[in-house]
């Protein structure tokens, strides 16, 4: 990577249109000040089948648009002026006739993306059903202080392997899903209130094999309520939300939450089938270690044979240098991250 791509890597405050030695930095605003008026726009512009960062700086914003990188765009980087003010977003749904996988705000298919200081969210709404923002279908993909928002099925994590780290992710049910091997570390899970007679469920990974190694790790993450869970929770009604960390999707489904505070809305069950006529509480593999908080106790955890609480040796195989590979490739993105427990 060029010295002035780094430095828009490592700082995000420096003007674009520049071009470094061995990559390109594009510059996206809204007010025409950029390169580009869309993030659309600069991806197609981007170079096909880089070896090379493309940098694609976004100015605080919002961008209504659909965006896609495909596999012939390997190396994007897409780089916010915050959270706060650089957004993505879109409403497709399954409602609207989109398939779950074409709704999303933005789909990830080529390798090497990585992302901070952004919002990708999907405002269709509890009421429409599974709508993504975010699909990741790609290899050594990152996210870093990004927020991740929508309802049902806000982040896809397709496939191969995925890296948060300080995100903001929200939504209802499934709202964390698919069958990548991803790990979440230091990011807020954010559980947002469902529809009026659902529960709310934050994972549905989709391992179907046992010889699979994908799944999901939830490390030193904070698993909470949103604001509009709150009255439901702390009035502990009779009718109160149910709120679980996840259920199977697949016969093989395999999730752990480790280190991480879990807040008393989730049931103390912990998990759930995905429905009463499937019973794959002897293939999954769910675990947690060493969590703490309210919502933490494992004594009335289900008691499944696919359920365990680990020890240090277990836990050690959901770690990013164990799970992902990330010593391999994580510290050429300027991310932090840990690579143990």
């Amino acid at each position: 990577m060029s010295r002035s791509a780094r430095r828009v890597l490592l700082q995000s405050d420096d003007d674009g249109g520049e071009e470094g030695g061995d990559g390109m930095i594009l510059t996206v605003a809204v007010d025409g000040s950029g390169n580009f008026t869309s993030i659309g726009e600069a991806i197609e512009f981007a170079p096909d089948n880089s070896e090379y960062r493309t940098i694609v700086v976004v100015r605080a914003g919002v961008y209504a648009e659909n965006v896609e990188i495909p596999r012939n765009k390997p190396n994007i980087v897409l780089i916010g002026d915050g959270a706060d003010v650089t957004i993505v977003t879109g409403n497709r749904s399954v409602a609207d006739g989109w398939t779950t996988f074409r709704s999303a705000t933005l789909a990830v298919s080529g390798d090497g993306f990585l992302a901070r200081d952004i919002t990708i969210q999907n405002t269709a709404g509890p009421e429409k059903h599974q709508a993504v923002a975010l699909r990741m279908n790609a290899d050594l993909v990152a996210m870093y202080r990004c927020a991740i928002s929508g309802y049902q099925d806000t982040l896809y994590a397709h496939s191969f392997r995925q890296f948060y780290r300080e995100c903001d992710i929200s939504g209802t049910v499934d709202f964390i899903f698919g069958n990548a091997a991803a790990v979440f570390q230091a990011c807020d899970i954010i559980t947002r209130r469902p529809l009026p007679g659902q529960f709310t469920v934050v994972t549905a990974q989709s391992r179907d094999s046992p010889d699979q190694d994908t799944g999901i790790s939830i490390h030193n993450c904070s698993i909470i309520p949103a604001d509009d869970m709150l009255a439901d929770f702390h009035h502990n009604s009779s009718d109160a939300i149910r709120s679980y960390l996840g259920r199977p999707w697949r016969a093989y489904s395999r999730t752990v939450v480790m280190e991480s505070w879990i807040d008393g809305f989730v049931d103390p069950a912990g998990w759930t089938q995905w429905s009463a006529a499937e019973d794959d509480r002897k293939t999954l593999y769910y675990a947690e270690f060493d969590n703490y908080g309210p919502g933490s106790g494992t004594d009335s955890r289900v008691a499944w044979p696919g359920f365990h609480v680990m020890d240090y040796d277990e836990a050690y195989n959901f770690t990013v240098s164990y799970f992902i590979t990330g010593d391999e490739w994580l510290a050429s993105t300027s991310f932090p991250y840990e690579d143990g427990i």
